[in-house]
């Protein structure tokens, strides 16, 4: 099982780039695709999805390109976008139900597998709630449901856990974990924490571009020596702002514990630490795309 991405780039209207020579090969295992807020990675995630086309490159799933036969790969992929819509008026097992149709399962087999799914995202008791009265973090819940009616070889969820309290987002975490043995899972966020526990690699973007991949252990690694910590009186805050990238700060009675990222150190006082998977997703994510040698 792969999914080949290769020099992927999309284009919209205006010539605003979204996604630029985006190349990456997947096997099975959990991706985190880590990146700010219009780094690229929904417009990635809907082709990828086979709902919009590129503007140049390919994505070969099992050697097929999907932009020229799509089928195969739509038979098999389940996918969670960040804009996901329901219709109000329907119970939740209804519009399960009439998805589920979409795909092609039978009526018998389609039963089975919602039970199975409401179980899953604990909506068991809510099957015949509609859509419409639900909750955002219910919904979204019954959009992770949607997303997994074809038991999918390949996985794409979008900032899935928007809605979802913390012990929803551990529950989904541990799903995905499991999923992720035996198919291709692509979990998209902004939110490091969101895939510290789950992913077994991770991808980097920016403006468009892929600017690391690998292993969380690997991104660890590569933060090692640059991060500090360091105490300051709250007036001198904005001065280290404006010299340095900071990894958070916190309040105490000395002053403000400041963790400072930087591959020298920052003030002779300062105090190295250990790294933190944050740590290094800001790191890596600061660099210019075009300097981001590390991309493999």
């Amino acid at each position: 099982m792969e999914l080949q991405i290769t020099d992927l780039t999309k284009e919209y209207r205006g010539g605003k780039r979204a996604v630029s020579a985006f190349s990456l090969t997947l096997r099975p295992g959990v991706l985190g695709l880590l990146g700010s807020n219009g780094a690229g990675k929904s417009s990635l995630m809907r082709i990828l999805a086979t709902v919009t086309r590129p503007t140049s490159g390919r994505v070969l799933w099992e050697g097929v390109d999907i932009a020229e036969n799509p089928g195969p790969l739509r038979r098999t992929v389940g996918y969670l976008p960040q804009d996901f819509g329901v219709y109000p008026q329907l119970t939740a097992r209804e519009f399960l139900s009439y998805l589920a149709s979409a795909k092609g399962l039978r009526p018998r087999s389609a039963r089975a597998r919602i039970d199975e799914l409401l179980d899953l995202v604990n909506l068991s008791g809510a099957a015949r709630q509609r859509l419409g009265s639900m909750s955002g973090g219910m919904r979204q819940r019954v959009g992770i449901a949607q997303a997994l009616l074809n038991d999918p070889r390949l996985l794409i969820v979008d900032e899935p856990t928007v809605g979802l309290d913390p012990e929803e987002r551990l529950r989904f975490g541990n799903l995905l974990t499991g999923l992720g043995s035996e198919r291709i899972v692509i979990l998209s966020t902004h939110i490091v924490s969101d895939v510290a526990a789950t992913a077994d690699r991770i991808a980097i973007m920016r403006q468009g571009r892929l600017v690391h991949h690998g292993t969380p252990e690997e991104q660890l690694r590569s933060a090692e020596g640059a991060v500090w910590e360091i105490t300051v009186h709250s007036a001198d805050l904005p001065a280290l702002r404006s010299r340095f990238l900071l990894g958070g700060t916190t309040r105490t009675p000395g002053g403000v514990r400041v963790r400072v990222l930087s591959r020298q150190r920052p003030a002779p006082h300062a105090e190295p630490v250990r790294p933190r998977l944050d740590d290094a997703y800001l790191l890596l994510s600061s660099a210019p795309p075009a300097d981001a040698a590390a991309v493999r």
